[in-house]
């Protein structure tokens, strides 16, 4: 039973004979917002030349997005979402343990979406791929022959907010977490037709939570950042927000590893909001 979203290097390597363990790798890149589309890769090539032994590949790019967003932004829909899981052998009983390239990001997508579908048997490796290298931990380039399971989605609305939620929160005593880069914030540029940022959103890019090895900063160094923008254990919401989700689920991630559990994440993000003309907006 887990009782932390993270796990180590260790542990994983001491579990990876868990006849009820899943470990999913999620690696892809995103590049910045100011660079020619596309922006999003999964990075399939690299997981079939090696990866941590019994990993599934679980592409972030088109398995557990929306098809019929326009944006590429928002979340699977249940079906969509439980054939996916069902796919990788995920049940109930499944126990998910989760990584990626990218210092956690699209790890914590993953993560965010399994929990917001109901399954909470879920965690991020700290670190991810690039400490399990580091380390010079196992790793092989056979694909591991998954028995299809039952996968029910039940979505959990206490962690999903959209953009009337967002409108009926301003000006409120809820905080709005932008992990965005502090140039996308103060709108040099954006991945929608608008730049600036949520009236009243605060700026805490995702980079400044992760330690140069790739893991998460400590609990404690998070309560500290975050108390820097105002966001303490007496702040009664959390709502995160990026350009699509990925960065956000982050941000939620570390807001947990930090004791706070007040958080939600604002799925369609920066991409729905920009570029709708009806929203308000800071610069």
């Amino acid at each position: 039973m887990l009782t932390n979203p993270l796990v180590t290097t260790e542990w994983l390597q001491a579990h990876l004979q868990d006849s009820n363990l899943r470990i999913i790798d999620i690696r892809g890149h995103v590049l910045p917002a100011n660079q020619p589309t596309p922006h999003y890769f999964n990075h399939r090539a690299d997981y079939d030349v090696s990866h941590i032994p019994g990993a599934v590949f679980i592409d972030w790019v088109k398995e557990i997005t929306d098809p019929a967003d326009p944006r590429h932004a928002q979340i699977a829909k249940p079906e969509r979402y439980a054939e996916v899981m069902s796919r990788a052998g995920i049940d109930e009983n499944t126990l998910v343990v989760i990584y990626d390239d990218a210092s956690g990001m699209f790890a914590a997508r993953l993560w965010w979406s399994l929990n917001y579908y109901g399954h909470t048997q879920v965690a991020v490796l700290d670190g991810s791929w690039k400490k399990w290298i580091a380390e010079e931990r196992p790793i092989t380039a056979d694909v591991a022959e998954v028995s299809p399971k039952q996968f029910v989605a039940q979505p959990n609305p206490s962690i999903y907010r959209n953009a009337k939620d967002i409108l009926a929160k301003l000006g409120t005593s809820t905080k709005l977490m932008d992990v965005r880069t502090p140039e996308e914030f103060r709108g040099d540029y954006a991945r929608a037709t608008r730049a600036g940022h949520i009236p009243g959103a605060v700026n805490e890019p995702r980079n400044l939570l992760v330690n140069p090895d790739g893991t998460m900063l400590a609990p404690d160094q998070l309560r500290t950042q975050f108390g820097s923008i105002g966001i303490t254990s007496d702040t009664p919401e959390v709502i995160v927000y990026c350009n699509g989700g990925v960065s956000a689920s982050y941000g939620l991630l570390a807001l947990q590893v930090a004791g706070f559990n007040n958080g939600a994440v604002y799925d369609g993000s920066w991409k729905d909001w920009g570029n709708d003309e009806s929203k308000p907006l800071e610069r």
